[in-house]
């Protein structure tokens, strides 16, 4: 087994490669405006440190988000791209889910990541690996009542602390793919399902079709 996973759907660009066992290597570098930019130089870095070449994968790992329109689609689009060229699985992983991982609480604790627009995507978890509702976009006053004093990760977290009273500061503020990879790792051994590869948005993008735009036509 080796699996290349990647995650676009928070500002962190981030590659990685996991036989199973291990991550062999990990490249994160966080830039919410150069996704497509940034990823497929992470993952020839991500071969190069573990001397392999892409050829030698087995599985695709990808976050399918929450996460922003543009930024989240150049990773499912690599992924899938790979997976067609490889003629290999790709596998979804809710991104919240990699962040929960990461973290590694065994107590019941909530991850939440920037939305912009004032929102956190957000879901509540009961430990690292059990994930107890469906990822949502909304504004933290909305949901103060249910997450105060409640263990919480993620950039969304710190960025409102005064709603997310019970942050922790010291687990990772962004995704990693490391994590992502050793969370799909695991349960390609227990021979548990994975999401399909496709985005969640949550919510419609923020590029719209102008309206009521002037009609030019010719005389």
């Amino acid at each position: 087994m080796l699996l290349l996973a990647l995650d676009t759907a928070t500002p962190a660009v981030t590659v990685a490669l996991h036989d199973g066992s291990r991550v062999l290597a990990e490249s994160r570098e966080v830039d919410a405006r150069r996704h497509g930019e940034l990823l497929l130089p992470a993952v020839d870095r991500v071969l190069a440190e573990a001397g392999l070449k892409l050829d030698a994968v087995s599985d695709i790992v990808v976050g399918v988000g929450p996460g922003p329109y543009t930024g989240l689609r150049v990773g499912l689009v690599t992924a899938a791209t790979f997976g067609a060229v490889l003629d290999v699985p790709v596998h979804g992983l809710c991104s919240l889910d990699g962040l929960a991982y990461a973290a590694g609480l065994d107590e019941p604790f909530v991850v939440a990541t920037d939305a912009r627009r004032k929102e956190v995507y957000w879901a509540r978890y009961a430990d690292a690996r059990t994930r107890l509702t469906e990822p949502a976009v909304d504004r933290p006053a909305d949901i103060a009542d249910q997450v105060a004093g409640v263990p919480a990760v993620g950039a969304g977290a710190l960025l409102y602390d005064a709603v997310f009273t019970g942050v922790r500061r010291e687990a990772p503020e962004h995704q990693s793919a490391a994590a992502l990879a050793s969370l799909a790792a695991e349960k390609l051994a227990a021979g548990e399902e994975f999401l399909p590869d496709r985005p969640l948005y949550l919510r419609r993008p923020d590029a719209q079709v102008p309206a009521n735009y002037k009609v030019v036509t010719p005389k």
